[in-house]
């Protein structure tokens, strides 16, 4: 049997890594400002992390969710301390977008309609609802078309007025940051209006955190940057730093009932055991500060380089925007300069998405690596 060739490859193939270094099958190592989407938010193989999964390990790694288990409270409490968001509750899942498919989900049970509103060039994940909401009509097979779902731009508020106006919108999904979309951002004054056009019309406001949550924006969620509060908040990737874990936090004036929601493998012990690893790294190293440092100097030194057009993001999530399409330097960083980088939907972008406790001595490194093959 073969692999069902779906995934373009790089000819690298990793067999260890530590902190932001991977290391391959021959001995090379890279420098890793990818983190496999945004997904290694604490380092690869930071020695809390391993240590607390090897001890879960030994006690016990799975039963379903049919019996207590204290390691979801914990991590729920843990996480609406760190993040501020004590007034939600925390349903746990498996993956970002079953979250997103969770979350649309429970809009439609709680409003009776069955609308959603996206935003142009957004990703929400590859399942039913979640592919359906997202902007990309490659992944987008016909039983998914079926779903109703209408696309707006960014700070377009005369557009977005008109469609909720219909009153036949359950949900609104929006990413305070974009991911695969290209590092695009609405502004403060759209994402408070149709937070307010949202209560008056009794839609339900979904923030997509499943990549630029978890601290990478420099706050906890990055929708916090905007002074606003969703209903429902979806997590993923960097929650586990590697080990599938996903999450739906849902403001507590939504009711739950047996049934309503579930999953198989979401929430297990050794899930939770990642979960909480990662939560008492980044408030012991104190990462969210660090991202927001490291951006202001990422910033000055990305404003030295002429061939840098924009910085997009924020946090350690990070886009640098070219004119000319990236996807060759994409490949002389990892082939030449050993340095892993992601692109986007916008081709002229160059993803940034390191762990968030690399250092500033990292980012030098990575601006000398941008510059020696941006002269060649």
């Amino acid at each position: 049997m073969n692999l069902f060739d779906v995934y373009p490859l790089y000819n690298v193939t990793p067999v260890s890594a530590k902190g932001i270094v991977v290391t391959d099958d021959k001995g090379q190592k890279y420098l890793d400002f990818y983190g496999g989407h945004a997904v290694i938010s604490i380092g690869h193989s930071h020695p809390h992390y391993v240590r607390r999964i090897k001890e879960q390990l030994d006690l016990i790694g799975f039963y379903s969710n049919a019996i207590q288990n204290p390691l979801q409270c914990e991590l729920a409490e843990k996480l609406g301390k760190l993040s501020h968001c004590e007034d939600y509750n925390l349903f746990l899942c498996n993956s970002g977008a079953e979250a997103n498919e969770n979350a649309l989900k429970l809009a439609s049970f709680q409003t009776k309609k069955s609308r959603v509103l996206a935003f142009h060039n957004s990703f929400h994940g590859r399942t039913s609802a979640a592919v359906a909401v997202t902007d990309d009509l490659k992944i987008n097979a016909p039983i998914n078309q079926q779903q109703k779902v209408s696309f707006l731009p960014f700070d377009d508020i005369k557009a977005f007025s008109k469609e909720i106006e219909k009153g036949d919108v359950c949900a609104v999904i929006i990413e305070a940051i974009q991911g695969v979309g290209g590092l695009d951002q609405p502004s403060t004054e759209f994402y408070q209006e149709i937070a307010s056009l949202c209560k008056e019309y009794h839609a339900l406001l979904i923030a997509d955190e499943v990549q630029a949550g978890y601290g990478r924006s420099g706050k906890f969620f990055a929708f916090q940057h905007h002074d606003i509060q969703p209903d429902i908040i979806t997590i993923a990737k960097g929650m586990g730093n590697g080990f599938p874990i996903g999450g739906v936090l849902i403001h507590e004036s939504i009711k739950a009932s047996y049934g309503l929601l579930g999953t198989t493998f979401g929430g297990n012990h050794l899930a939770c055991a990642a979960g909480l690893a990662v939560l008492e790294v980044i408030e012991q190293e104190f990462l969210i500060e660090n991202a927001n440092k490291l951006f202001e100097y990422f910033k000055s030194k990305a404003s030295k380089i002429p061939e840098v057009k924009r910085v997009k993001g924020r946090g350690l999530m990070i886009g640098l925007e070219f004119n000319f399409d990236v996807s060759e330097l994409r490949k002389k960083l990892i082939y030449n300069q050993y340095l892993f980088t992601g692109g986007a939907k916008d081709k002229h972008v160059l993803r940034i998405l390191p762990a968030l406790n690399i250092t500033k001595k990292h980012i030098d490194l990575f601006f000398e690596a941008l510059q020696t093959e941006l002269k060649t």
